[in-house]
């Protein structure tokens, strides 16, 4: 979506043959996008390989995990593995990026991709909730902060969107049905639905956004 605005993307992930075939179908497309190989929660190799790429404007901090399980079973690493990506990955990227736009007198938007759970309680989510009310106070503080430079930081909060990540989850008819009776609209989101919200944060129709959340969660949270 990105790409097909006007903007010169740069993919990262861990895995590169998929970023890889990504970006080739993006410049396929006509866009302009590259691909580079990153463990984000490697923070040594973060601030190396994101001081040598050229200066962005925009951030979408997009990597997240989840363990769902009850609290009393969660193990001091299932709470390591998710706030080491939901949280400590996503100050130290953003913190490298918004140093280069400081650096380059670079006005830019950060978006961080939150959660619903960010603003509501769950059973079994207890580690992630945490991480994305976290995440939450992480992008108004710097929301506030970058404010002066022209930066703006925001995050947005889905509902559950069938992916490879949740399609686990979602094969179970009795979670997937607890799940439909909360979403207000009655269907799971997509990746498209998040792809306007994007868009959105990132262009100048957003001037005056900073420090909220802008939630597509079917109504999940209205009540």
């Amino acid at each position: 979506a990105l790409a097909a605005a006007g903007a010169d993307v740069c993919l990262v992930a861990r895995s590169l043959p998929e970023i890889r075939e990504a970006a080739e179908s993006i410049r396929k497309s006509g866009g302009k996008a590259s691909a580079v190989q990153l463990d984000v929660t490697d923070i040594a190799a973060v601030e190396a390989t994101l001081r040598d790429l050229p200066g962005f404007d925009l951030l979408v901090n997009n990597a997240g995990t989840n363990r769902p399980k009850p609290m009393n079973e969660t193990t001091a690493e299932d709470y390591d593995a998710v706030f080491n990506l939901n949280v400590r990955a996503a100050y130290f990227v953003s913190k490298t990026v918004a140093e280069g736009m400081i650096a380059d007198r670079r006005a830019g938007s950060i978006i961080h991709m939150s959660s619903q759970m960010g603003h509501v309680g769950a059973a079994n989510r207890t580690v992630y909730c945490a991480s994305k009310h976290a995440l939450e106070g992480l992008s108004r503080a710097m929301a506030v902060e970058l404010a002066p430079h022209g930066i703006r930081v925001n995050t947005i909060g889905p509902t559950f969107v069938e992916t490879p990540l949740t399609r686990p989850f979602l094969d179970d008819p009795a979670f997937k049905a607890a799940i439909l009776s909360k979403i207000k609209l009655g269907r799971l989101g997509t990746v498209e639905d998040i792809m306007g919200a994007v868009v959105f944060l990132a262009s100048d129709a957003a001037a005056m956004i900073t420090g909220t959340s802008l939630l597509i969660d079917g109504g999940w949270t209205a009540g």
